[in-house]
């Protein structure tokens, strides 16, 4: 090698040896900022998720409540134990509803019954040997003779033939298992106050093997 080619090798840098270390780009790393940010719009997403479940189950609480039936009275509809939803929103008493309301005195407890008899109406029943047969006429005198394919029918039990005015802002209720019920029939329950109403039945919650809507 000659002296002109060695001098060119030491002043000048070597490709392949020369620190290269300045020409590697740094890793980018996520600024504070960035992080902070994230961070901070996490906590926001989790609190608008607690807020929305609290909201639900206030909203829920108000509009639905659960029930548990207690004793045979509401049988072959609903039997002891079952679990129900009932609702009381925007909610006024009809014919043939299911009702779950809360009489002073020696029943001290929600009851769930059958909705009969109306503010106005008179509640004319009549036992025989193998069957019942109830009427109901309006305010207008107009007389149904109500179908009632899901009463459980034995005999007539301790009741008798009764005709009944039912008052204003009351209804006339009665158990489908109507050898037992204690109901309007009854002077321990009589005709129930449309205030003392917790709610309509909506849905059979329990068991869950029945899960649904209630007839």
């Amino acid at each position: 090698m000659s002296e002109f080619d060695v001098d060119k090798i030491d002043k000048e840098p070597v490709e392949n040896g020369a620190d290269t270390t300045a020409d590697i780009p740094e890793t980018p790393t996520a600024s504070p900022k960035k992080k902070s940010g994230f961070i901070k719009g996490l906590v926001e997403q989790i609190e608008l998720i607690v807020v929305a479940f609290a909201i639900i189950i206030v909203v829920f609480s108000f509009m639905f409540r659960t029930c548990e039936v207690s004793g045979a009275s509401m049988e072959n509809t609903l039997y002891d134990t079952e679990t129900v939803l009932i609702s009381n929103v925007f909610y006024s008493p009809k014919r043939n509803d299911i009702i779950v309301f809360h009489q002073t005195g020696k029943y001290n407890e929600p009851i769930v019954k059958r909705v009969i008899g109306l503010p106005g109406d008179t509640v004319k029943i009549e036992y025989f040997e193998s069957s019942m047969k109830v009427t109901v006429t309006d305010s207008n005198g107009e007389s149904t003779v109500l179908n009632e394919d899901y009463i459980k029918y034995e005999d007539r039990g301790y009741y008798t033939n009764s005709v009944t005015y039912v008052e204003e802002d009351t209804v006339f209720v009665m158990g489908d298992n109507r050898r037992i019920s204690a109901d309007s029939r009854s002077e321990d329950i009589g005709l129930v106050d449309t205030r003392r109403i917790l709610g309509r039945v909506v849905v059979r919650l329990t068991p869950f093997s029945k899960f649904g809507k209630i007839n």
